[in-house]
C-alpha cells in the first residue's frame, strides 16, 4: 500500500496524503485576497469576477428603470400645490381644531405655561418661544420672496386671486416681543390659531339675532356692538373650565379687538407665504401660585364643537400655572 504524497497518478490501494500547507498566516490572508499563482481576487478569477458584475451591473439597471418608471407614474398624480384628498375625503376631515403657542418644549409638561414671575431664566424661556413662532410673521425676509406675494386685506378688499393677505403685527397691543408679552409681569399672552385645513370655507354666525344659546354673553355682546361689516369672522372664546378657573382666571382682552380671524383670511390654498391669522389672548391678572384650566373655542357655523374622552375639536385646552 503507498502512503502519499507521491508524483504520478493514485494506483488502486494507495491513500492520497494532501501536501501540509507550509504557509505563514500571513500570507494565508494575502492569498486569501489575491492569489497570483491561482490567478483569484477573492477566490474567484477575473472572469468570474466579470461574469458577476455583468449579471448585477444588468440587474439593478433594470430595476433603477423599473423604480424611476413606477416614481414619475407617480408624480404625475400629485399636485405639489394641492392635496389628492380634501375635505370629507382626507383624514384630516373638515372640522378643524385650535392650537395655542407658546407650546412648552418639554413634553411632561404637554399643555402647561408654568414659570415664576421672578425668575429671568424661566420668564425668557416663553418670551423666546413666542419669537420663534412669530419670526416669519415680525420678519418678511424669512418667506419665500420677502412678503412680495402678501398683500394688505379687508373685509371689502379680499385678495386677488394668487396672492395671500399679510398679518397685522401691530395690532397686538401690549403683546409684543419689547414688553416680554407680558410674561415679566405677570400677565402673560397666549397666542391661538386655527388649524389649517385645504379649501375649507368658514360659515359664520353674522347674523346678531340668531347667535348660538351656549356662546359666551360677553362673546354675544362683543358681536352685537361690532359694525355689520366686520361680522363674516371666525368668533373665539376663551375662559376657565371649572367655576374656580372662571374666578382665577382675571380680565381677558383679545388682540385684534374684532375677537376672531377675518373671513378673507380663508379658504387656504396652500399659496406662498401664507400665515395663518392669529388672535393674542392678554391673561391680564391671573390669580399667582394655581393651576387654571383655560378652554378656548373657535365659533363657526361648521366647526363642530366636541370634548369627548380627551379628543377635542373646535377647541384647544391650555393650563397656566405662575409662581412668586
Amino acid at each position: 500500500m503507498g502512503v502519499g504524497p507521491r508524483e504520478g497518478p493514485l494506483e488502486p490501494g494507495d491513500i492520497y496524503m494532501p501536501r501540509a500547507d507550509t504557509r505563514t498566516k500571513w500570507q494565508i490572508i494575502k492569498d486569501a485576497i489575491y492569489n497570483p499563482t491561482e490567478g483569484t481576487i477573492f477566490g474567484h478569477t477575473k472572469k468570474r469576477w466579470g461574469i458577476v458584475g455583468l449579471f448585477y451591473l444588468i440587474f439593478y439597471s433594470v430595476l433603477a428603470v423599473l423604480c424611476a418608471i413606477c416614481m414619475m407614474g407617480l408624480l404625475a398624480t400629485i399636485d405639489e400645490n394641492r392635496p389628492t384628498y380634501t375635505l370629507d375625503s382626507s383624514i384630516i376631515g373638515t372640522n378643524p381644531g385650535l392650537g395655542f403657542r407658546p407650546t412648552p418644549d418639554n413634553i411632561k409638561e404637554r399643555s402647561l405655561i408654568w414659570y415664576s414671575s421672578s425668575n429671568a431664566t424661566q420668564i425668557k424661556r416663553w418670551v423666546t418661544l413666542l419669537n420663534v413662532f412669530l419670526e416669519k410673521y415680525l420678519n418678511k425676509t424669512k418667506l419665500i420672496s420677502a412678503g412680495r406675494n402678501q398683500v394688505i386685506c379687508d373685509y371689502d378688499k379680499p385678495p386677488k386671486k394668487g396672492k395671500v393677505c399679510t398679518v397685522d403685527v401691530n395690532s397686538w397691543g401690549p403683546c409684543t416681543s419689547t414688553l416680554n408679552y407680558g410674561y415679566n409681569n405677570s400677565s402673560p399672552c397666549v397666542f391661538i390659531k386655527l388649524n389649517k385645513i385645504y379649501d375649507w370655507v368658514p360659515e359664520f354666525y353674522n347674523d346678531t339675532k340668531n347667535l348660538p344659546n351656549d356662546m359666551p354673553q360677553d362673546l354675544k355682546n362683543h358681536i352685537r356692538g361690532l359694525d355689520k361689516s366686520k361680522l363674516n369672522t371666525i368668533w373665539l372664546s376663551c375662559m376657565g373650565i371649572d367655576p374656580h378657573d372662571k374666578e382665577a382666571i382675571g380680565e381677558l382682552e383679545y388682540y385684534p379687538k374684532f375677537r376672531g380671524f377675518p373671513g378673507y383670511y380663508y379658504p387656504y390654498l396652500n399659496l406662498p407665504e401664507y400665515l395663518s391669522p392669529v388672535i393674542a389672548v392678554h391673561f391680564k391678572r391671573p390669580q399667582r401660585n394655581k393651576v387654571i384650566s383655560i378652554e378656548c373655542r373657535a365659533w363657526s357655523k361648521n366647526i363642530i364643537y366636541k370634548h369627548d374622552k380627551g379628543i377635542q375639536s373646535g377647541s384647544v385646552h391650555l393650563e397656566i400655572l405662575i409662581d412668586d
